[in-house]
């Protein structure tokens, strides 16, 4: 199970490869997906950048996410496909369900569709769509993919057009195809709870992402009674040195291995379901970086040994 309220699950975002590269290597991408699924990591996560500008702080041309999330299916066994997140309102809800369904089919269900509003008024401009209903977009889309996903025929009525009996196909045969939030896409939080499993969020300043993620906690206890999760990337340059301490690079840290141990224990207790990494952008070979996040962090995330959470806290890095 990728979100366990026992543990902290880790993953991996694609693609893993430096930013100074901006068209991306499929062969190499496919390669280091099928060995993080050997390696035992939980999740691959895709990003949906349908269009690239001088003003996008990622210069990388990522694949279309459904394209690559067909073809990491296909090469992989265990671990999970993830969108984090596709730019729903950009997208018609019926397209996102068939897909959805398919990938959940070709994956033998091990798919997570992840769902966000994206934030650049020119790129809504280019797809004909209003950015100052970006709200209302995307919570009329989620309810339409929502409705699709588990069958209901309500979603293909039409008022007032006479049509064929549609039914969106395939069904779900292997397992319900989760959906999260990534990004709050101008929802509140309580919106989220009820609608979503799950809440994905970008790396905080330590005391800052505590605090949303108590506001997360309060918001599901007031929406819910089901068990919703919070998960977080984070910028990872993993140091050759085991030792070394934690540092603040970007959105994320340039550590050591043990002091990244610290880190997630110390977000597994606050509340984190789980982490994705994003490994591209240090200077050690990747294989090699996912080589030891596996023999020395991934062990501890083992429902066997408490996920994080059996060993007390140390302080985080910037406090004392």
């Amino acid at each position: 199970m990728l979100f366990a309220p026992d543990r902290l699950s880790l993953g991996i975002v694609l693609p893993m490869q430096s930013r100074e590269q901006r068209d991306v290597d499929l062969a190499a991408q496919l390669a280091l997906a099928r060995q993080a699924d050997e390696l035992g990591f939980a999740a691959l996560w895709l990003r949906d950048v349908p269009l690239n500008s001088p003003g996008y702080p990622d210069p990388i041309g990522h694949s279309d996410p459904w394209v690559l999330a067909g073809a990491l299916a296909a090469v992989t066994k265990k671990i999970e496909i993830v969108t984090g997140a596709i730019v729903l309102p950009l997208r018609h809800p019926l397209h996102v369900a068939k897909a959805a369904l398919s990938l959940n089919d070709l994956s033998g269900g091990r798919f997570t569709l992840g769902l966000g509003s994206g934030d650049r008024p020119p790129e809504y401009e280019l797809f004909g769509r209003g950015f100052e209903i970006r709200k209302e977009l995307f919570r009329d889309n989620w309810q339409r993919v929502a409705a699709a996903l588990r069958s209901d025929p309500s979603v293909l009525d039409e008022a007032g057009q006479e049509r064929p009996d549609f039914e969106l196909l395939p069904r779900v045969e292997r397992r319900r195809v989760p959906m999260i939030a990534v990004g709050s896409s101008g929802q509140s939080l309580e919106w989220i709870a009820r609608n979503a499993e799950g809440w994905a969020t970008y790396h905080r300043e330590f005391a800052v992402q505590k605090d949303r993620i108590a506001l997360w906690k309060n918001a599901v206890a007031k929406s819910t009674t089901q068990i919703r999760s919070f998960s977080q990337a984070m910028a990872l340059h993993l140091l050759d040195d085991p030792k070394a301490p934690a540092e603040t690079a970007g959105l994320g840290y340039r550590t050591g291995r043990l002091a990244l141990v610290d880190i997630l224990k110390e977000l597994r207790e606050a509340g984190v379901s789980h982490v994705m990494f994003n490994i591209g952008g240090g200077r050690r070979p990747v294989p090699e970086v996912l080589s030891e996040l596996a023999s020395d962090i991934l062990p501890f995330s083992s429902p066997r040994k408490g996920g994080f959470s059996t060993v007390p806290v140390l302080s985080h890095p910037g406090q004392a």
